[in-house]
């Protein structure tokens, strides 16, 4: 792999006034500028719609898909699916997958809800087993252990395994290339949730090779609320979409036949896409903040990450504090974990006091940075920490 041209800190590009120190992108990003002109002129293009025509329909939205499939190293666009949230996506592989029942659907303890409530639904339809991978408790890399854990989980009953990338909490990293070759050992699927990853870190499709990728776009795809993204592998070629729209039907963009309905759809994952997804203020956002994305490079994006970080992190230890491995963690998105007996709650006061924005997630203070941030913030959240600890 190249190495990526080293990024400067990007604070120009985003609204965050001095002195407050964002340090939660995997709970919202800030909008880009350019991102921002995007949705603006979405708005006005409102104004005078007599200046749309049937093209305008389809042509930023098929962009977006080439843009997204270009940042997972996906071939093909047309497996790219426009959804409203992960959890759409999510229920969209649900609904289609037919597995034996008695067969079990492995997920991880307190993963994001959008990525369990449909595998709880689908487990008891058809009687299947839901089983939870738990964290471990262990002295060494509780990442480590984790992954271990998971991969001894999946088994010749297993038929789906639904899992993220970076765990939500504390962005513990699931090594998805060994979970993907397990998987298809075995003959399960492989359903990600990418939202705390993509945009972020790179990631490669054809060395994971999920069956389906769902991603949502307002964190670190650094896109609007309420739109997302998925890769749909050939599992779902020919699958039931949640919504029957005229949109993913071929040769709709020719408006004098919409009235000839069809039962056939568009090839790939069109016929997936939610209603409406043609929105012409969200899909214009969503496509300038990945297009900004690949300008930069994620592999950019995370090295930059290390670079604000690991001073800082190094410090945080030396006060006691516990942070994972580097190797089973994000630069982008990590937990740190005060000693033993003191509660996470008790640094509020003195993060709302420096206007530090973190996240408390479980036992875990999460830190998402992101390259609007510089090492002031990683070491204004330590002295937080240090003072909280006394």
């Amino acid at each position: 792999m190249n190495t990526p041209e080293a990024l400067s800190r990007q604070t120009h590009g985003f609204h965050i006034p001095a002195g407050v120190h964002y340090l939660n992108c995997a709970f919202m990003s800030p909008l880009l500028r350019e991102v921002e002109e995007a949705g603006i002129e979405g708005m006005r293009r409102k104004r005078t719609p007599f200046e749309t025509a049937p093209r305008d329909f389809f042509e930023d939205s098929d962009r977006l898909r080439d843009a997204f499939a270009s940042l997972i190293g996906a071939p093909d666009p047309e497996r790219v699916a426009i959804v409203p949230s992960v959890s759409y996506g999510i229920t969209t592989v649900a609904r289609n997958l037919n597995p034996p029942r008695g067969s079990n659907v492995v997920i991880l303890a307190e993963q994001f809800p959008s990525n369990v409530y449909p595998w709880r639904r689908l487990a008891d339809e058809r009687e299947l087993v839901l089983r939870t991978v738990e964290a471990p408790v262990t002295a060494g890399s509780r990442g480590a252990a984790w992954n271990e854990a998971l991969l001894e989980a999946i088994d010749s009953s297993t038929s789906v395994v639904a899992v993220p990338l970076y765990h939500w909490m504390d962005g513990t990293r699931f090594d998805l290339e060994e979970v993907g070759k397990r998987a298809r050992e075995l003959g399960a699927a492989l359903v990600i949730d990418g939202t705390q990853s993509v945009g972020a870190v790179p990631f490669d499709l054809s060395a994971v090779q999920p069956d389906a990728l769902v991603c949502a776009g307002y964190k670190w795809l650094l896109g609007p609320y309420s739109l997302g993204l998925a890769w749909y592998g050939s599992r779902f070629d020919g699958g039931v979409p949640l919504e029957e729209t005229w949109t993913s039907r071929p040769d709709s963009d020719d408006f004098r036949r919409i009235g000839d309905y069809r039962n056939d759809y568009r090839p790939g994952a069109a016929r997936y896409d939610v209603g409406e997804r043609s929105n012409f203020i969200l899909v214009p956002m969503q496509l300038a903040a990945i297009r900004r994305i690949l300008a930069w490079s994620p592999e950019a994006i995370q090295e930059y990450c290390r670079s604000i970080t690991r001073d800082a992190l190094t410090e945080a230890v030396s006060l006691g504090v516990t942070v994972e491995d580097e190797m089973w963690r994000g630069n982008h998105l990590f937990g740190l974990r005060l000693p033993a007996g003191v509660d996470p709650a008790r640094l509020g006061p003195e993060l709302e006091a420096r206007s530090i924005s973190v996240s408390l997630r479980g036992s875990a203070i999460r830190v998402a940075p992101h390259v609007y941030n510089g090492e002031e913030d990683l070491n204004t959240l330590v002295e937080a920490i240090r003072v909280t600890l006394g």
